[in-house]
């Protein structure tokens, strides 16, 4: 007779605790909690500003942030034009990318996940397969249901008027061309984001 699923508990970078509802491998589980004292991204949708910090100090600010042409919130499905709202990593860099330079964010989380189990959104098996991504310190699937390539990046060969005017993306978090450039500084593959 086979052994019933076991429940994994995940401590994921936000406070609050996640319980995986999977049969991936059994062996614990190596994330932490968000610790602050290293160089961070945090992106206010409400103000449409970015934030480098490193701990809580702010090094630099960046006004007239663009996000999804839908707002931010829980992203119900591909093509929803809305910006998650959550704590990423940076998963990946595409520097020919034709909005200049990509930062691909590790969306979905193991949070989204779980909410989108809940509703019904994803089956379970998308769910596991987003979740042992993340326990393998893995970009997760980008193919779901949930979208994906959700990330940071410039305008590229965009219109720069539009930017700054109103939100356009299709749920990425936009910066312009020049600040970009600059954040190529403090960006590097690992660094957390947390998009509020």
């Amino acid at each position: 007779m086979k052994e019933p699923a076991k429940k994994l508990v995940v401590k994921p970078l936000s406070t609050s605790t996640v319980v995986i509802k999977s049969n991936i491998a059994r062996k614990k589980i190596s994330e932490q909690p968000f610790n602050s004292s290293y160089t961070w991204l945090l992106v206010d949708t409400k103000k449409h500003q970015l934030e480098v910090k490193e701990g809580e100090r702010t090094v630099a600010t960046y006004q007239k942030v663009s996000i999804g042409r839908r707002g931010a919130g829980f992203k119900n499905r591909r093509g929803d034009k809305i910006t998650p709202l959550g704590t990423y990593k940076i998963g990946w860099v595409n520097r020919q990318s034709r909005f200049k330079t990509f930062y691909g964010f590790t969306y979905p989380s193991i949070e989204n996940a779980e909410e989108a189990l809940k509703r019904a959104l994803i089956s379970e098996k998308t769910y596991d397969s987003i979740v042992r991504a993340h326990v393998n310190n893995r970009t997760p699937p980008q193919n779901t249901s949930l979208g994906g390539r959700i990330g940071l990046h410039g305008v590229g060969r965009g219109d720069a008027e539009i930017h700054g005017l109103w939100d356009w993306t299709n749920g990425c978090v936009a910066v312009t061309n020049a600040q970009i450039d600059d954040l190529g500084y403090w960006i590097t593959v690992g660094m957390t984001v947390k998009v509020k």
